[in-house]
């Protein structure tokens, strides 16, 4: 975890992952880091279900802590819809538009993989 003075402010960073592979979470987005460069976390990935053109997806393997919406429900942008837990972190995950919860594809409690599809929006 670090804190960042970006325009001003001061924002939390969290990083995760071994060097040559960095996660890096920020204001609810995710990106991935190598030894070269910074870019951000590519969608998709090994999951059952097939990603829509919104799809919520785990940003690293963890464990589903809290599932704050349910499908029907409307979202704002930037609104949390589910915590993730890893390495002893709370990993918020937001909507990145106002939209509609068209599925829920994890249970709380239960561990996902690292770009498994959480919630489709709408």
């Amino acid at each position: 975890m670090y804190r960042v003075e970006h325009d001003g402010r001061n924002e939390i960073v969290y990083v995760a992952g071994p060097p040559a592979d960095r996660w890096i979470f920020w204001k609810g987005r995710t990106f991935r880091a190598g030894p070269d460069k910074v870019q951000p976390a590519p969608p998709g990935g090994p999951h059952k279900v097939r990603p829509s053109a919104q799809s919520l997806t785990a940003p690293m393997p963890a464990r589903v802590s809290r599932i704050l919406v349910q499908p029907g429900s409307a979202v704002r942008k930037g609104a949390i819809v589910i915590v993730l837990e890893a390495m002893k972190m709370e990993l918020p995950v937001r909507a990145l538009a106002d939209a509609i919860v068209a599925a829920v594809h994890c249970r709380e409690g239960e561990l996902v993989q690292a770009d498994a599809v959480l919630i489709d929006l709408t």
